[in-house]
């Protein structure tokens, strides 16, 4: 995600020709793009890192069910 956000920073600080951005090239942007592009689509699949944010996100969610169905059999 932080990525991306310096995507967009680049590209608005490229396009109003903002300090040191102005001299830079289109192409360092379109390949941070590319890169980030690349990461997500491909990258993140390989290593699995998809189904381990998911798998993190359910096992939180089970926690907290138990969570509170043991607190409601105290009351």
């Amino acid at each position: 995600m932080p990525a991306i956000i310096l995507i967009v920073v680049l590209s608005a600080l490229k396009y109003f020709e903002v300090a040191f951005v102005a001299d830079l090239s289109w192409w360092w942007i379109i390949g941070l793009f590319f890169a980030v592009f690349i990461w997500f689509e491909f990258l993140e699949r390989i290593f699995g890192l998809d189904k381990q944010k998911a798998h993190e996100q359910l096992e939180k969610q089970r926690q907290e069910r138990v969570k509170k169905a043991f607190d409601t059999k105290k009351r």
